[in-house]
C-alpha cells in the first residue's frame, strides 16, 4: 500500500521545486503533491502559462512514472486529464474513467481491509519538450468510497417524522464503516456484530426509536400498573407512537450552516412611506438607513447603527487621532417624514470646543512642516419634532475643535438624539408622572436660593481624571453608582486648606436642600412632595489637628460622600407600578492622608482619590406579618425553605385566594373531590370489601 523505495526522494524533489520556482515566475503546480482517495481530484498551475502542455502518465509493474515532456496525453488507461484555463492560472482536474462495477466482488464488503484502486500517477508541464514542473498524485480508492455509493447523483431521501422516525439507527454514527456496539448498523457484518451482540446501546440511541409508552394497553401484563388502568389505557399499534414528530417540525430539508453566521439584509427595509412606529429606523430618500455612532452591548462603538423612530440615547464614544476619519456631512442629507413623498431637510448650526482638555487626552503634537489645521467633530446633538408616526422637524447642534495636523491622543466624541413632541415648548421635564420612572433625574431644589440647580450630580472624570477638569451627570432614579476623581496634593500641603478643598468638591455634588417624593413634585410649590434632605457627618474644615502638614500627614480629610435614598412603591397606574422617595441622607466619610514617597521625596505632587456613592434602598409598602412560633420551630412547612408546600395544597379554597369568587372556587374544588372518591369506589380494595359485606350479609 506504501510509496515504491524511489518515492520518498522524488517527493522530496518535487517540493523544492515548488517552493524554489516561484520565485523566478516558472510554472509551479499547488499542491505539488495529493494523496488521492475520491475518484476526482484538482490542483492548479500557476505562473508563467502560456504555451505549456501537460501530459499524465501512471506507474507501470510498480515503478514510477517517468515524465512524458515530449508528447501530449491527456488519457492514459483509466484516467483522464482535463484542464480549465483562467487568468494566469490553469486547473487541472485527474478523474477516474470506471465506474463501481470495477472493483472485485471480495472488495465490495462494507467494511473492507484494503483499497480497491491504488496507483500512482505524474502529471507534467512541458514547454518545447523541456519539463518545467511535476504533479504527484497518490490514488488509494475503497470500494464503498464515493465512487461505489455514486452519492454525487442521488439526493439523500429525508423521511417524514410524521410517519416514520428520521433516524431510525442513531448510533450510527461513521458513515461506510460499522460502528461498535451499534447492533441496528446496517454496514455492520454477523461477523463483527457477534463481537458486541452481548454489549448493544439499548435504548432510542440504540435504535429502539418506537419504545411502547406507558398508556398502552399492552404494558398492563409488563408493568406494574393500578387498578383502574384498563379504563384509561390506549389501544394503539406501535407503529401510531406519540414520539413521532415530536422532535422536529418544519421544512423537510437539511441544511448546514456555521453556528456563528450572521444573517443580514441585502437591502434595508423601507416601511416610512406609511409611517414609523416606535423602534423603526429612520430612512433617507436613497433607502438607506439614518446613522450615528452608539454603543452595542459589548461596549465597542458602532459607527453605522440605525437611529430608531422615538428612542432617545446618549452615548461617548473613544477614537485615536490617528485613525480618526471625518463623517459626510449632514447639510445635504435629506430624511423621509414618514409621509408618502414626504422630504425633510436638517437644519445644522456649528459651535466652536472652548476647553479641548475635556474631549482630547494624552495629546501629543508630532513635528510638522506648517502644515494647515484641521478641524474634528467632539459632540453631536439631534433633536427630531415628531407628529404622530411622522418626523416634522430636524435640528442639528455640532460642536467643533481645531487641532494641528500632526497632533495625536486619544479623543471623546459625544452623540445625543432626542425625540421630541411637535407642539411642546420649553417647559420643564419630568421624571415621571406621577411616580418616578427608572433611568430618569432624581429631582432636587435648592431652596437658599443661590443657585438653580434641579439635581443630585455625580462625577464623570476626563482625560486623567482630575477633579479640576471633571464634568457632572445627574444621579438618575434605581440605578445604584460609585464614581471619583483625583485631587492633586503636595508634600507642603496645607491640611486645613486641604480639608476645605475636598469638602467643597464633595459639596458641589449635593447643591441642593430638598428632593422630590414624586416624579412631576411642581418646583414653585415647596408643599407639592417635597422632602428635606439630611445631612449627617458633616466635615469640619476649621479645626486644626495636632499633627502637621510638614511632615506630609494630614488627619480626617474628607474623601468620601455616600448618597442613601430610600424608595417604595406607592400604588399603580393602569396596572404599572409608581415608585416614590420616602427620605434621602448624605454622609461623610474622611481618611488619613500621608504623601507617599519612593527613594526619594521629591516636588511632585500626590493624588487623593475622591468618591461618591449612591445607593437605593427598596422597603415595602407595610412591614410584614411577623412569623409564628410554629413557623420558627417547623421549618419544614414553611413555604419559602422548601419546594413542596403544604400549607398551599388547598391554597384555592383559602381565603388568600383572591382570583376567582368564592362559590366558584367551592364548587370546583367539590367537582374534583368527586374524582378520588370515584377512583376508590372503583378500586380493587373497595370491591372486596363491597364482597365481604355480601356475603357477611347472606
Amino acid at each position: 500500500m506504501g510509496l515504491p523505495p524511489p518515492a520518498p526522494l522524488l517527493l522530496g524533489v518535487l517540493l523544492l521545486q515548488g517552493v524554489l520556482r516561484p520565485l523566478w515566475g516558472d510554472p509551479v503546480f499547488v499542491p505539488s503533491f495529493i494523496r488521492m482517495s475520491s475518484p476526482v481530484v484538482s490542483a492548479f498551475l500557476v505562473g508563467v502559462t502560456e504555451n505549456v502542455s501537460l501530459a499524465l502518465v501512471r506507474d507501470e509493474a510498480g515503478l514510477l512514472p517517468v515524465p512524458a515532456c515530449d508528447m501530449l496525453n491527456n488519457e492514459t488507461g483509466d484516467w483522464s486529464l482535463t484542464v480549465t484555463p483562467s487568468a494566469n492560472v490553469l486547473e487541472v482536474t485527474v478523474r477516474l474513467k470506471k465506474g463501481p462495477q470495477w472493483c472485485p466482488s471480495s472488495e465490495t464488503r462494507s467494511f473492507p481491509e484494503s483499497p480497491c484502486v491504488i496507483q500512482t500517477l505524474l502529471v507534467s508541464a512541458s514547454h518545447n519538450s523541456s519539463c518545467l514542473a511535476h504533479l504527484l498524485i497518490q490514488a488509494e480508492i475503497y470500494a464503498n468510497s464515493s465512487l461505489a455509493h455514486n452519492a454525487s447523483e442521488n439526493m439523500t431521501v429525508i423521511p417524514n417524522q410524521v410517519y416514520q422516525p428520521l433516524g431510525p439507527c442513531p448510533c450510527n454514527l461513521t458513515a461506510g464503516a460499522c460502528d461498535i456496539r451499534c447492533c441496528c448498523d446496517q454496514e455492520c457484518s454477523s461477523d463483527l456484530r457477534g463481537l458486541f451482540r452481548e454489549s448493544c446501546f439499548t435504548g432510542v440511541f440504540g435504535g429502539d426509536v418506537n419504545p411502547a409508552f406507558d398508556q398502552l394497553c399492552s404494558v398492563q401484563r409488563a408493568r406494574q400498573v393500578p387498578d383502574w388502568f384498563p379504563f384509561l389505557c390506549v389501544q394503539s399499534p406501535l407503529a401510531n407512537s406519540p414520539f413521532l414528530g415530536h422532535f422536529y417540525h418544519g421544512a423537510l430539508s437539511s441544511r448546514q450552516h456555521a453556528s456563528f453566521e450572521m444573517y443580514l439584509h441585502t437591502e434595508p427595509k423601507d416601511f416610512s412611506d406609511f409611517g414609523y412606529k416606535q423602534g423603526d429606523p429612520v430612512m433617507t430618500v436613497n433607502k438607506i438607513y439614518f446613522t450615528i455612532p452608539q454603543v452595542s452591548l459589548a461596549g465597542q462603538c458602532v459607527h453605522s447603527a440605525p437611529v430608531a423612530f422615538l428612542q432617545n440615547f446618549d452615548v461617548r464614544c473613544i477614537t485615536d487621532l490617528k485613525v480618526y476619519q471625518e463623517r459626510d456631512g449632514i447639510t445635504n442629507l435629506r430624511i423621509k417624514t414618514g409621509l408618502m413623498g414626504g422630504i425633510i431637510t436638517p437644519k445644522v448650526t456649528y459651535e466652536e470646543a472652548t476647553d479641548l482638555d475635556k474631549f482630547i487626552t494624552s495629546a501629543e503634537i508630532l513635528l510638522s512642516d506648517g502644515s494647515a489645521p484641521r478641524n474634528v467633530t467632539v459632540e453631536e446633538h439631534y433633536v427630531f419634532r415628531w407628529n404622530n408616526n411622522t418626523i416634522s422637524e430636524i435640528n442639528v447642534k455640532i460642536i467643533r475643535a481645531e487641532i494641528n495636523a500632526h497632533q495625536e491622543g486619544i479623543m471623546t466624541q459625544r452623540f445625543t438624539v432626542e425625540f421630541l413632541s411637535y407642539n411642546s415648548g420649553n417647559e420643564k421635564k419630568t421624571s415621571g408622572n406621577p411616580g418616578y420612572q427608572v433611568g430618569r433625574p432624581v429631582r432636587a431644589l435648592n431652596t437658599d436660593g443661590a443657585s438653580n440647580v434641579t439635581t443630585l450630580h455625580l462625577w464623570q472624570p476626563v482625560g486623567k481624571g482630575l477633579c479640576t477638569s471633571a464634568t457632572f451627570k445627574p444621579v438618575l432614579f434605581g440605578e445604584n453608582t460609585l464614581s471619583g476623581c483625583l485631587l492633586n496634593v503636595g508634600i507642603n500641603e496645607n491640611c486645613s486648606q486641604l480639608r476645605e478643598t475636598a469638602s467643597e468638591l464633595l459639596n458641589s455634588l449635593i447643591q441642593v436642600t430638598h428632593v422630590a417624593m414624586r416624579g412631576n413634585s411642581d418646583y414653585s410649590d415647596l408643599s407639592d412632595g417635597w422632602l428635606e434632605i439630611i445631612r449627617a457627618d458633616a466635615p469640619d474644615t476649621g479645626a486644626d489637628l495636632s499633627v502637621s502638614s510638614a511632615n506630609g500627614i494630614c488627619l480626617d480629610v474628607p474623601s468620601q460622600l455616600s448618597i442613601r435614598i430610600l424608595i417604595a412603591d406607592a400604588g399603580a397606574v393602569e396596572g404599572v407600578a409608581q415608585q416614590e422617595i420616602l427620605g434621602a441622607e448624605t454622609r461623610f466619610s474622611s481618611v488619613s492622608w500621608q504623601f507617599q514617597c519612593g527613594l526619594t521625596c521629591d516636588e511632585k505632587a500626590n493624588l487623593l482619590p475622591l468618591s461618591v456613592s449612591v445607593q437605593f434602598i427598596k422597603i415595602p409598602a407595610q412591614l410584614p406579618r411577623p412569623l409564628t412560633r410554629f413557623q420558627i420551630n417547623f421549618t419544614e412547612y414553611d413555604c419559602n425553605r422548601n419546594e413542596v408546600c403544604w400549607p398551599q395544597l388547598l391554597y384555592p379554597l383559602t381565603q388568600y385566594y383572591h382570583g376567582e369568587p368564592y362559590s366558584q372556587c367551592a364548587a370546583k374544588g367539590l367537582l374534583l373531590l368527586s374524582f378520588p372518591m370515584l377512583a376508590a369506589f372503583l378500586s380493587n380494595p373497595w370491591a372486596r370489601v363491597c364482597k365481604a359485606w355480601s356475603s357477611a350479609t347472606i
